[in-house]
């Protein structure tokens, strides 16, 4: 009894061991080489959506800037169709509005850039429509390069607002590969 105390103490007073000793074994070439593609890979997808974002937000940006001019709600009612059997039933405000541009009247039909957006839920075309009841006068954005080209409402500055996301996984999967190739050099010298 008296040893198994001693053993006891023995291995109580004795130092820890170092933080080298307790280090993980450094990765093979393969798992580093792994880390650096993973990390690229991921800055790779995050740059593809901070382009994205960037190009739609200067896309809205310049519609901002876009003279804004009178017009008129010439016409309103919603468009139907259904692809096939199986699919839901969609919807459509087609709209048409009367703007005159340098003293010469014109007439569009965009809602907003990409034109009048389907939706399956009828209710969100009813409230679309009744945002443009004929008759009803608003503004307009129109080109200024092409004045047949007009829409009601700009595209959203949101895309510049949240393009701090995605630089997020630039910035992290450049650390990965940096990194993973940092331990590569130091581990390489030993």
């Amino acid at each position: 009894m008296a040893s198994g105390i001693a053993h006891w103490s023995r291995a109580m007073t004795s130092t820890p061991p170092s933080p080298a000793a307790c280090r993980n074994p450094p990765p093979s070439r393969g798992g580093r080489w792994f880390l650096v593609g993973i990390g690229l890979a991921t800055a790779m997808i995050g740059a593809l959506f901070v382009w994205l974002m960037a190009r739609s937000y200067l896309r809205a940006r310049e519609m901002h800037a876009w003279p804004e001019v009178e017009c008129v709600i010439l016409s309103s009612h919603i468009e139907e169709r259904v692809h096939d059997p199986q699919s839901p039933r969609e919807y459509r405000v087609n709209v048409q509005f009367g703007y005159e541009w340098q003293g010469e009247p014109r007439t569009g039909d965009r809602l907003t850039l990409r034109g009048n957006p389907w939706t399956s839920k009828r209710n969100l075309a009813d409230k679309r429509a009744a945002e443009y009841p004929p008759g009803k006068t608003t503004t307009c954005r129109v080109h200024p390069q092409q004045a047949d080209f007009a829409v009601l409402k700009p595209d959203s500055l949101a895309p510049g607002y949240s393009i701090w996301f995605p630089s997020l996984f630039v910035i992290g999967g450049l650390g990965m590969a940096v990194r993973a190739l940092g331990r590569a050099d130091s581990t390489e010298k030993k």
